[in-house]
């Protein structure tokens, strides 16, 4: 299994995601769309360890990990598959990530999270941590031959602890030598770490998308899954728990601890908790009563004098109705509303050289506030300069800071003049929110030098030859160079221009025409070879020659030239008789 490495190129796409998921988006992570030449691991080889089947991927788990289940919850949906909350964020994140990179592959969450369920459980059982990292290492089967591929190390134990044979490592069980070509930054700490599940999922899907497929495709998906592990039982265990996620539904759970697991539920409908009956007051039993006494008689009340007029009666007042209290509504949370550029939008650096000014952004919430600690990519697409780079990735992961920009340090322009386009994209709530810079990549100057510092002299009569330079831009060599060399003189303003007829007759010449017969002052020579050299064509003098300091000018076409100064020194006089 391995992931393909990043590259993210450029295209906008349409909502990813729940509002929900990316909300609690934290990281974005970038990827590269995968050359022929790389897709070829990703269809492997009989003898490639990343195809060779590993039996049972559950490592060493116990089995109430191995088959984690819903803990009970009055909320949870029939038939519903209990994910750590954070393996389910790394999943829908990756999914985030890849459909921005490469949108034709069509990479639903749930492939990954049916990969990361055979293949460490969703790192059930190790101490899965809010960061995507465990307390506990995840390791596959020594790959020692015996009953696995054989693999030397090739990590130096960096990853999987084993300085002797390589293990696969980490949630997505990468083999060392497969993540150091192609890992992958899920969580934008500037890190590639096989064990963190962000790392893992984000380098999972862009692997699973390798050579341009589109995962909607049975058959590709198919292929697919079949080059993560080259198992029939592995790809149905995948797709079925795929389609479980898919169809069933999912149900966030705690991140297990080291060696809690998930309590399996009850069968059946979970219980629905019934109210407690209401006490009912009964009578206390007197069995034995005690004997009345007989009622003493009563005198007959006087009969009272009625008054002289009725009272009126007094009108009920009306009682008031209580208001009832107004319930404070909560606002809205502020999301994100946009994403604008900071400064100019075109980028210009020379070929080879770093670009002076970081690209910048802004971040903005639906209150107008900037938005802090958001996660901004940044991709080179549509290159046409050799590689314009951050480092030796096409694509960076920033965080804005508290005014809500986000800067992209780093960027080199590539070899060659070209341009490209430089996308920053941030996701919200709803939406993803993308612009973009125009990148502008000019020819590094040319420069023109001449081997050796020795003065150029020659003798009346006699050639100057072997004159070597070198053409180098930004300290690279220059091939296929065309340039003119030409004798020149300054005139009046001290610019230099090509020696006046009456002066070439009397001056140096290079030969041309039929059998070198015509006495030429400009001369083009071959182009420079593969390590920028020039070599100079042969400068004649002849008996007629003026002795003097003479100036050759080689010139580019883009105007670059090397100006030498060669000295015609008079013919020795003959010794006399």
């Amino acid at each position: 299994m391995k992931p393909l490495h990043r590259h993210l190129v450029s295209t906008s796409r349409k909502v990813l995601c729940t509002a929900a998921l990316a909300a609690s988006l934290t990281t974005a992570a970038v990827a590269t769309t995968p050359s022929t030449a790389d897709a070829g691991e990703s269809e492997p080889s009989p003898d490639s360890p990343q195809a060779t089947d590993r039996g049972d991927a559950r490592l060493d788990l116990p089995a109430p990990v191995a088959d984690p289940q819903v803990p009970p919850t009055t909320t949870a949906p029939g038939g519903a598959s209990g994910i750590p909350g954070t393996a389910l964020d790394a999943y829908k994140r990756a999914e985030l990530s890849v459909a921005a990179a490469l949108p034709g592959c069509k990479l639903p969450w749930q492939l990954l999270a049916g990969i990361g369920r055979v293949e460490s459980v969703h790192a059930s059982g190790y101490g899965l941590k809010p960061d995507g990292s465990t307390e506990k290492p995840i390791r596959g089967p020594r790959l020692d031959g015996n009953g696995f591929a054989e693999v030397r190390d090739t990590d130096q134990g960096e990853w999987d602890a084993d300085t002797s044979y390589d293990r696969a490592v980490g949630p997505m069980q990468f083999i060392p030598s497969t993540w150091k070509k192609w890992g992958a930054d899920g969580n934008g700490d500037t890190k590639r770490d096989p064990n963190n599940i962000y790392d893992a999922a984000l380098g999972a899907g862009l692997y699973l998308c390798a050579g341009d497929r589109d995962l909607s495709d049975p058959a590709a998906l198919d292929r697919a899954i079949l080059s993560y592990n080259n198992s029939r039982e592995y790809v149905n265990t995948v797709l079925g728990y795929m389609r479980q996620y898919k169809d069933g539904g999912v149900s966030e759970i705690p991140n297990p601890p080291v060696g809690n697991y998930p309590t399996p539920p009850t069968t059946g409908t979970l219980p629905t908790p019934t109210p407690p009956r209401q006490p009912v007051t009964r009578p206390t039993p007197n069995p034995t009563p005690a004997p009345s006494k007989p009622a003493t008689p009563t005198t007959p009340a006087k009969p009272t004098t009625p008054p002289a007029e009725p009272s009126k009666p007094t009108t009920p007042t009306t009682p008031t109705t209580p208001t009832t209290p107004t319930t404070p509504t909560t606002p809205p949370a502020a999301t994100l509303a946009k994403v604008e550029l900071v400064g100019a939008s075109g980028i210009t650096a020379e070929a080879g050289s770093a670009f002076t000014a970081a690209p910048k952004v802004k971040a903005l919430l639906s209150d107008g506030k900037p938005a802090k600690n958001q996660v901004v990519v940044f991709v080179v697409g549509d290159d046409t300069t050799g590689a314009t780079r951050f480092g030796t990735s096409d694509s960076l992961v920033v965080r804005t800071d508290d005014q809500g920009i986000a800067a992209a340090p780093g960027l080199k322009a590539g070899a060659k003049a070209g341009t490209f386009t430089l996308r920053a994209t941030a996701y919200g709530s709803v939406n993803e929110y993308t612009v973009t810079f125009k990148g502008t990549v000019t020819a590094a100057p040319v420069v023109l030098a001449r081997k050796g510092t020795e003065p150029l002299d020659v003798v009346v009569g006699k050639s100057l030859t072997g004159v070597e330079l070198f053409a180098t831009a930004a300290d690279q060599p220059v091939t296929g160079l065309k340039t003119t060399a030409g004798l020149v003189e300054k005139d009046e303003a001290g610019k230099w221009q090509p020696v006046k007829p009456e002066a070439a007759a009397k001056g140096p010449y290079f030969k041309g025409g039929k059998d070198g017969a015509e006495k030429l002052t400009v001369i083009e020579p071959a182009a420079t070879g593969a390590e920028g050299k020039l070599v100079l064509p042969e400068l004649f003098t002849a008996p007629e020659t003026l002795p003097g300091t003479y100036h050759l000018r080689i010139l580019t076409a883009e105007g670059v030239a090397l100006v030498l100064e060669v000295k015609v020194t008079a013919a020795p006089a003959a010794p006399q008789a």
